[in-house]
């Protein structure tokens, strides 16, 4: 590993002399490389011309096991040196130092409360989390000062951490927002190999709302001509409407530079008739024209509204915004849920 010459080492965010590697010869941890740094800094304020309702993140990890093929993040792998493919899958940056940075930086005189998002770049409950279990101190820092903060995932791993965000609900306001793009299997399988399974999300929202913690779904990514026809968006609203859940954003599937090679790899493998669709479609960049993604939250909202899913009787809830990936709300028509 280059890393003396790693963009982010250049950029002064973690000492490259302190960096660790390490494997686990576990089946949960075969084929994945861990770089333990210490981080010289955590919360990071989200660009100005960003259309994202907050402007603060934590992000503990860099990388994500959960594999998803889409993931619009991918590229940041490539600032440190490695492969945005199967690197950015099994070569995991983790800030050790994570909480006690964070706790030193809500300390600071100069910090005000600000929300902080969670869950916006990588997954913070991914799988690493149940080793190195980096969210427990984070959680407890911002409790501690009472700061508000949003986390979204799809890893069932948070509620390891329940009691945790109960105790952080009596003293701010906390969201919680789970991903859950569709819910056919075999798609699953094959484009977030690395996550729980649908079911599992839609029962971890269930035991959240159940334990008193809303949680709202991003519906994302709806994904073109694998799961967006109107019989398996209404599965998948009926199955979010039936856990419990609060809300349903939907997303419609994005490609960025370093996520738009990887899928268009992945979909010549798996469905090669639909690349030339694919071409066509994302001629103009990164998202979907605006016309078919109006058309698939038109869909959702519907089937929102039919199956009960909304802000009525809310009550005290309005608080909880959930997150969305950074620059996913630069397409436009997608709106975030207030509740």
């Amino acid at each position: 590993m280059r890393w003396d010459n790693l963009a982010e080492n250049r950029t002064g965010l973690f000492d490259a002399d302190s960096v660790r590697t390490r494997t686990f010869d576990t089946p949960e941890f075969r084929g994945i490389t861990f770089h333990e740094v210490h981080a010289r800094s955590i919360v990071n304020r989200v660009p100005g011309a960003s259309r994202m309702p907050f402007e603060w993140t934590v992000n503990p990890y860099r990388g994500c096991s959960h594999a998803c093929v889409y993931c619009f993040a991918r590229k940041t792998h490539s600032y440190l040196d490695l492969d945005t493919g199967l690197g950015f899958d099994s070569q995991i940056v983790v800030k050790v130092n994570a909480p006690e940075l964070l706790r030193r930086h809500l300390a600071s005189r100069q910090w005000h409360g600000e929300h902080i998002a969670m869950g916006t770049n990588v997954d913070c409950y991914q799988r690493a989390e149940g080793r190195y279990r980096l969210m427990p101190g984070i959680l407890t820092a911002l409790t501690e000062r009472a700061n508000p903060f949003s986390i979204l995932t799809k890893g069932t791993l948070i509620l390891r951490d329940l009691d945790l965000l109960r105790r952080a609900a009596r003293v701010t306001d906390v969201g919680v927002s789970m991903s859950v793009g569709f819910t056919d299997e075999t798609l699953w399988r094959t484009v977030e190999p690395g996550t729980p399974s649908p079911q599992r999300r839609l029962d971890a929202i269930r035991a959240l709302t159940e334990a008193g913690i809303p949680c709202g779904v991003l519906m994302a990514p709806v994904i073109p001509f694998l799961g967006d026809r109107p019989e398996q968006l209404r599965a998948t609203v009926r199955a979010i409407a039936a856990s419990g859940a609060t809300s349903v954003t939907p997303l419609v599937l994005h490609l960025r530079p370093g996520a738009r090679e990887w899928y268009l790899q992945w979909l010549a493998e798996h469905h090669p008739q639909l690349v030339p669709r694919y071409r066509r479609m994302y001629a103009d960049g990164a998202y979907a024209p605006k016309w078919y993604q109006r058309r698939i939250t038109r869909q959702v909202h519907e089937l929102a509204a039919e199956f009960g899913i909304g802000p009525s009787g809310a009550g005290e809830h309005r608080r909880v915004v959930p997150p969305a990936p950074d620059e996913a709300l630069a397409s436009g028509p997608t709106q975030l849920t207030l509740l």
